[in-house]
This record gives structure tokens, sequence and C-alpha cells, in this order.
């Protein structure tokens, strides 16, 4: 899946095994979906979608 890594400002593919999603939710209970993906120097990219994308990926599901 490609990410946008700011610190080298280019657009990266993480591979899916290197993904894991998450779930923020706001103070006024707003619920917003990501997926976070790990760079090989493992710093952490993000990029939120919609709710059917995140049902739809089969990886593990982490805590903010």
């Amino acid at each position: 899946m490609e990410f946008y890594d700011v610190k080298t400002r280019m657009k990266v593919d993480v591979a899916e095994s290197k993904i894991k999603k998450v779930k923020y939710t706001q103070k006024n209970g707003q619920v917003r979906f990501a997926l976070r993906g790990y760079t090989e120097d493992n710093r952490k990219l993000t990029k939120f979608v919609n709710k059917a994308t995140w049902d739809g990926m089969k990886v593990d599901e982490e805590q903010p």
C-alpha cells in the first residue's frame, strides 16, 4: 500500500505485513480510521482511510 513519507517527501510502498489498523476517537466522540505503516528504519507512517477500506484490511489492530 502506498503511504506518503513526510521526512523524505516521497510516496513509498509499504508491505501489507508491516501495516496495522488504528482507530482514533476524538473528544467529541468522532471516530477516525487510519492505517499505520512502518518503514525499514521503523518510522511510523499514517494514512487516514474510510471505514470500508479499514474494514477490508486483513491486518491486526493496534492502539493509538
